[in-house]
């Protein structure tokens, strides 16, 4: 595994280096020897936050993010912290690799006779905003995001038609998509 370090108003010591580079070699089972994650130290990022200090743990393989970042009064906690979230995620995305090639495995579906209760209305209110950049992918490569983060909707723009797709996941298990025209 290769390591590339990025430090951001924060000077690396080489024994808090080689404490990671140990703990992040326990990694290294996951991935073959090219595989390269990229970490990134910095000491706060507005006003409050100088007495904060953040590690974000990167890895991209095969067009697949996977990301850990940790904030904390200590950089030697946030990587006690951080090691663990990114193995879950790359546990995770082992898993779907594996039951993606089981997919085509047959199916038991039960039908309920009876129909569920009708959902008494409430008023709803917006409470929760997301922005973040869309990046071109293939609608297989939407599929291994969708399940990576765990969500039943993702947006992308899709590299062949150039549009803005909404994938999601459907009530029997398959997915649908949603393509957007202008």
């Amino acid at each position: 595994m290769k390591i590339e370090y990025l430090c951001k108003n924060y000077d690396a010591s080489e024994k808090l280096k080689t404490i990671i580079d140990k703990k992040v070699q326990k990694l290294d089972k996951f991935f073959e020897d090219n595989t390269r994650i990229k970490i990134v130290l910095k000491k706060g990022s507005t006003r409050n936050t100088d007495d904060l200090y953040t590690l974000e743990l990167t890895i991209i393989l095969d067009g697949v993010v996977m990301r850990a970042e940790v904030t904390s009064d200590n950089m030697y906690s946030n990587i006690d912290l951080a090691i663990p979230k990114l193995e879950k995620q790359i546990i995770r995305h082992h898993k779907k690799i594996e039951s993606k090639s089981k997919k085509f495995r047959a199916k038991d579906y039960s039908i309920e006779a009876d129909l569920p209760e009708e959902p008494q209305e409430t008023e709803k209110s917006l409470v929760r905003s997301k922005c973040y950049t869309l990046t071109p992918m293939s609608i297989d490569d939407a599929i291994e995001e969708l399940e990576l983060v765990g969500h039943n909707f993702y947006v992308f723009l899709n590299k062949t038609t150039n549009s803005i797709n909404v994938l999601y996941v459907r009530h029997d298990g398959n997915y649908g998509l949603i393509e957007t025209v202008v």
